[in-house]
């Protein structure tokens, strides 16, 4: 028995690695990898003589992966991954991602540093397909008539633009099996005792500690942690409850802040009695023992998707100023109103502070992010009777029989696709929109960072989360509270609209119309025309903003290209620096807008 629960043994634990899942595995992220590289550039497939057929060739000429594939708008590689072989000579070979990148390692820019750690997150991914693979997963479309729990830990694929999206690095493979998503294992949290004078708690307006802990945990877990301080002649008053992943616990805080516990800085408790369940982005977990409770975010020291997720114990501290600022922005605003669009707040957090390791290193080290937490608001006490709640990611989920959740949700709705489509567009896109236009703000929208209310199968409204570390205010004139300052960020002019143009049309709406249109539920054509009938009618809404719409054209003929692959090819341990995200982004040509045709007459 460990802090991970059970181990599986040994066989157990690899029992989904066989050759059947490993080759349907490598095929499906051979098939992501030629779409999005493609997409980026990185791959220039060569026409063959048969239409829609490609070629695509190895650093040294000898190798050919031949595919079949459609081009949809925003140069979308739609790749049938059934159709995929790979030739040197007159000889069909097996697909193999790893030999994949090896094969194109120079074409790909892998440096002799990058590919070995890259090849280990392509293998941590390829596993954790084979997981899902093997599992008894339900349709698409049971999935979408699920509750909000069972379609988050039942999405398949992970970030859509990402190649190696699940590396975890860090993870021991009985710890995948406790701590993964998909595994949808419940978990206690393990709490530690901080002393406050090397801890910093900050909660938002109208919550204190003792308010916050008294919700959070019972009266016995109360006194039994407190037993444990007091036994150990120490005076609870001089601590903070403090929640903390358990592999956290197990493989950094027990020897690298080894010295704290020595001392008594720091305190193990033991675990909480709460179940919890781990989320899309791995270190926040909702409360399945009582879901009104908060979600808790931890710091996480595992490598995955371009950054080590750990948690900021100086970000931590301005976190619940800044939600309660944003908060009080949306409900004073009448088109958030009407829209029906709401945060839920990060309504406390807490940060550790390791005096050496902050002597030694530098605000962005990896060394000051082992140790810290946030209470986030749940969804859950504000759901409308007869409504549900599922991930925004899910619209882009596809089971293996190709079934749609989204699709399913537009049969369950009785809409016609198009209307349904605008109903989440006045959900989503508008409060995206009006944030951009009106307060020069923006969020990192992508699917997990949003929650669908859903009645009927129809999006009521949309909820936005992950605010304080994801959320930039670009007018270098705003008036900031001063808690609040740190969200300012100096974008240059031409890279600000690529928040919309990037991160939702490129990253999510291309992906969603490649789904509806390969099903034939609603064609490209009538996807982008309501997108665009979207925008016009908002801006129609609002002609005092009539000098930004026109400075920053949402129907402008094309946009840069941004291409997140590449960041991670170039390094995959910290693909940004998230004090100047705009300076780190990879510009390489453009794309035709596809609102362009749409472009309101005057």
């Amino acid at each position: 028995m460990t802090a991970a629960g059970t181990r599986p043994t040994a066989q157990d634990a690899v029992a989904h690695l066989t050759p059947a899942r490993w080759a349907r595995a490598n095929r499906l992220l051979i098939r992501k990898a030629l779409a999005e590289f493609a997409h980026e550039r990185l791959l220039i497939p060569e026409p063959q003589p048969q239409d829609g057929h490609f070629a695509v060739r190895s650093d040294d000429g000898c190798t050919a992966y031949r595919f079949t594939a459609r081009r949809r708008a925003l140069d979308h590689w739609q790749v049938d991954a059934d159709s995929i072989t790979r030739h040197r000579g007159g000889t069909e070979l097996p697909l193999d991602a790893l030999e994949f990148f090896i094969e194109l390692r120079d074409t790909l820019s892998l440096g002799e540093e990058i590919l070995p750690v890259y090849l280990e997150e392509i293998s941590s991914t390829l596993s954790g397909t084979a997981y899902k693979l093997a599992a008894e997963r339900p349709t698409a479309a049971e999935l979408a008539a699920s509750g909000f729990q069972a379609v988050e830990t039942g999405m398949t694929e992970g970030h859509p633009c990402f190649v190696a999206n699940n590396g975890r690095l860090g993870f021991g493979i009985h710890e995948y099996h406790a701590y993964a998503p998909e595994t949808a294992s419940p978990l206690k949290l393990l709490w530690l005792a901080a002393r406050r004078d090397h801890a910093t708690f900050t909660a938002g307006s109208g919550l204190d500690y003792d308010t916050l802990i008294r919700d959070e945990l019972s009266e016995d877990t109360r006194s039994r942690f407190t037993a444990t301080l007091t036994a150990l002649g120490l005076d609870p008053d001089d601590y903070y409850f403090l929640p903390t992943h358990p592999w956290q616990w197990w493989n950094k805080l027990s020897v690298t802040f080894a010295a704290e516990v020595a001392q008594r800085r720091l305190v193990c408790l033991g675990p909480g009695d709460d179940d919890h369940l781990a989320q899309q982005s791995i270190r926040t977990f909702f409360n399945a023992t009582d879901p009104a409770k908060h979600y808790v975010k931890t710091a996480l020291s595992v490598l995955n998707m371009g950054f080590m997720r750990g948690l900021s114990a100086s970000y931590m501290a301005a976190t619940p100023a800044i939600n309660d600022w944003l908060a009080r922005l949306i409900d004073a605003d009448d088109t958030f109103r009407d829209a029906g669009f709401s945060i839920i707040r990060e309504r406390a957090a807490i940060g550790y502070h390791h005096r050496q390791y902050e002597a030694a290193t530098d605000k962005g080290s990896p060394y000051l992010k082992m140790l810290a937490a946030l209470w986030r608001e749940s969804p859950v006490p504000t759901l409308e009777p007869g409504r549900r709640l599922a991930t925004m990611a899910a619209l882009l989920h596809t089971d293996d029989e190709g079934g749609s959740f989204a699709a399913a949700l537009i049969e369950e709705s009785g809409l016609d696709p198009d209307v349904w489509l605008r109903r989440y567009l006045d959900g989503y896109l508008t409060p995206v929109l009006h944030s951009f236009y009106a307060y020069d703000l923006v969020f990192m929208p992508h699917g997990e960072n949003a929650i669908l209310v859903l009645e009927d199968g129809a999006v009521a409204r949309v909820l936005f989360k992950d605010i304080a570390e994801e959320i930039a205010v670009m007018d270098p004139h705003a008036v900031l509270p001063p808690a609040v300052e740190r969200i300012r960020a100096d974008v240059p002019e031409e890279k600000k609209l690529l928040s919309v143009f990037t991160d939702v049309f490129d990253c999510f709406f291309r992906f969603l119309s490649g789904i509806l249109a390969d099903l034939g539920v609603l064609d490209e054509d009538a996807f982008w025309r309501t997108v665009a009938e979207c925008v016009t009618d908002y801006q129609k809404a609002h002609p005092q903003l009539a000098d930004k719409f026109a400075q920053y054209d949402l129907f402008t003929e094309e946009f840069a290209l941004s291409c997140l692959n590449r960041l991670q090819l170039r390094n995959n341990r910290q693909m940004v620096d998230l004090q100047d995200p705009a300076g780190a982004l990879q510009l390489i040509g453009t794309l035709r807008n596809p609102l362009a045709p749409y472009t309101p007459t005057a």
